[in-house]
C-alpha cells in the first residue's frame, strides 16, 4: 500500500464526477490523488468565456494547495487545452508548448505547418472572412467544399457547401455566432508569436477545405520527452446523412497498412510542430478507391469520446496515458485485457431544422431496465423534460445529440444489435414549439 505522503497531486482542469469516475479506475489509482481545478461547468459549454478570469482562478486554487503540484491534466477542448498548457508552464510541468498546441487546434495554422512536411496528405484549403461582403470571391476551391471555423470543436459551424446559396445561407449562421468562440481564442493567441503567414487569419474567420470523402480513422498516442508513442486506432462512423457522426468504434477496422501509414503520418506532422510531453488524437479520411490519405485535423489532447472503448477491450482507459505523461512517467499500455473485442460510442441524434420541446426523455427507471438487460451499456441523456433542442449548445449543423450511448460486444454485429435494442429502451418525444411560447 502506498503511504498517503508519496501520492501524487494531479490536477483535473476541466473537473466533472463522470470523468472524475474513468480516473479512479486507472490502474494503480492508489499511488495520486485527483483534485478538481475548475469544473467542467465553469469551462465548458459558456455563453462566454472568461479566459483570463478562469486562468486566475485556477492560478489561486494551486497557490492555496498545500503540497506539491505534480501535474495537470485536461481532456477537453477549448477553452480547457490551452488554459493548461499556460499553467503547467508557469509551474514548469510537463505538459505542450503553447505555441505547439495552438498550431494544432487553429485549424489555417495547422493546415499550413501540415503541408510543409506532407503535402499530398493536406487537401486544399484558404482561409475565408465571413465578415467580407465579397467572402465567397475569396475561396479558391471548387463545389462542393467545406467551411469551419479556425477553432471549433465536435462539427460546430461546420457546413457543407455545394452551391453559392447554401455558402450565404451558412455565412449568415457563422456571423452570428462565431465569435464566441473565436474573440477568446483571439485572447490566447496574443500569447504567442504568430508567423506573418498565419497572422492575419484570427479566431473569427473560417478555413474553406477541399470536400473528401472515404473512411475515417483517428489514431491516439503521445509524444513525450521527443518519443511518439500511439495506443490505438478508433473508426470515426457517419451517419446515412455522410456529415454527422453515428459512432467513434474501437478497434479500427481499416487495413493495418493503412492504419500503420497514419500512425507515421501523425508523427511526421506532430514531429514538424514541436508537440512535446502530451497526448493527442488525429484524425484521417482514407479513400478506398485512390488509397490516399488525408488530414482531417489534429486534437492535442485524448478523447473522453474513447475512454470507454479503450476500458471495454483493452481493459485500461485512456487517461491512464495522459496521467503518466502529464507525470512526466513512461506509459505503458496493454492490449486486449479487456472483457470485449468490440467497443462504440453512439450518438443518438434528432435530424430536424426546427426547434421542439422534450415532453419526454428517458427516466431513471427506464434507464435501470436498459441497465439490467445491458449492465455494460452506458448512457448520458443530453436533454432535459421540457427543454427545447436549441438549448442544446454546441450542435452540429444537421441535428440534435440527444444522448450517447456508450456499447460493447464480442463481435460489430452484436454491438449494432445492442445498440439498436438500447434505442428501443430510450424513448423521446417532442412537440412543436408554438409561436406564443417565448423563446
Amino acid at each position: 500500500m502506498v503511504r498517503p505522503t508519496e501520492r501524487k497531486n494531479v490536477f483535473v482542469l476541466g473537473f466533472d464526477e463522470r470523468h472524475s469516475a474513468d480516473l479512479q479506475r486507472i490502474r494503480g489509482a492508489d499511488r495520486f490523488v485527483f483534485h478538481p481545478l475548475l469544473s467542467s461547468e465553469e469551462l465548458i459549454y459558456q455563453k462566454q468565456f472568461e479566459i483570463e478570469d478562469k486562468l486566475e482562478k485556477a492560478r489561486n486554487i494551486l497557490r492555496k494547495f498545500d503540497g506539491p503540484v505534480d501535474a495537470i491534466v485536461c481532456h477537453w477542448d477549448f477553452p480547457v487545452t490551452p488554459m493548461a498548457a499556460i499553467l503547467c508552464e508557469e509551474l514548469g510541468l510537463f505538459g505542450p508548448s503553447l505555441e505547439a498546441l495552438l498550431k494544432c487546434s487553429h485549424k489555417y495554422w495547422s493546415r499550413v505547418e501540415q503541408r510543409k512536411v506532407a503535402p499530398e496528405n493536406t487537401p486544399g484549403f484558404c482561409a475565408v472572412d465571413p465578415f467580407e461582403d465579397d467572402a465567397l470571391e475569396k475561396v479558391t476551391l471548387d463545389y462542393p467544399f467545406w467551411i469551419k471555423p479556425v477553432k471549433g470543436y465536435g462539427s460546430l459551424l461546420g457546413f457543407r457547401i455545394n452551391n453559392a446559396a447554401e455558402f450565404h445561407r451558412a455565412i449568415e449562421i457563422v456571423r452570428a455566432r462565431i465569435k464566441r468562440l473565436g474573440d477568446p481564442f483571439n485572447e490566447i493567441l496574443k500569447r504567442v508569436d504568430v508567423p506573418d503567414e498565419v497572422a492575419g487569419v484570427t479566431g473569427n474567420h473560417l478555413v474553406a477545405e477541399e470536400f473528401l470523402g472515404g473512411m475515417e480513422i483517428a489514431p491516439e498516442g503521445s509524444v513525450q520527452h521527443g518519443v511518439y508513442r500511439a495506443h490505438g486506432m478508433i473508426d470515426m462512423v457517419r451517419d446515412r446523412n455522410h456529415k454527422s457522426f453515428l459512432r467513434y468504434e474501437y478497434p479500427s477496422r481499416a487495413p493495418r497498412r493503412v492504419q500503420q501509414r497514419a500512425i507515421d503520418l501523425a508523427q511526421k506532422v506532430l514531429l514538424q510542430i514541436g508537440f512535446d510531453n502530451a497526448c493527442f488524437n488525429m484524425e484521417f479520411f482514407w479513400n478506398q478507391d485512390t488509397d490516399k490519405l488525408s488530414i482531417i485535423e489534429i486534437n492535442p489532447r485524448i478523447s473522453q469520446s474513447h475512454c470507454y472503448q479503450f476500458e471495454m477491450v483493452d481493459g485500461m482507459s485512456n487517461h491512464e496515458i495522459a496521467v503518466h505523461v502529464a507525470l512526466g512517467d513512461k506509459p505503458q499500455f496493454e492490449y486486449g485485457k479487456g472483457p470485449y473485442e468490440h467497443a462504440a460510442k453512439f450518438l443518438l441524434r434528432r435530424y430536424t431544422h426546427q426547434d421542439e420541446i422534450a415532453t419526454h426523455v428517458p427516466t431513471r427507471e427506464e434507464l435501470d431496465r436498459l441497465k439490467s438487460r445491458q449492465p455494460d451499456t452506458d448512457v448520458v441523456v443530453m436533454l432535459q423534460k421540457g427543454h427545447r433542442l436549441s438549448e442544446l449548445m454546441d450542435q452540429d449543423a444537421y441535428s440534435y445529440l440527444l444522448a450517447e450511448v456508450y456499447v460493447a460486444a464480442h463481435t460489430t454485429h452484436e454491438m449494432l444489435v445492442k445498440y439498436r435494442q438500447a434505442v428501443d429502451l430510450l424513448p423521446f418525444a417532442f412537440e412543436p414549439v408554438s409561436e406564443k411560447q417565448p423563446a
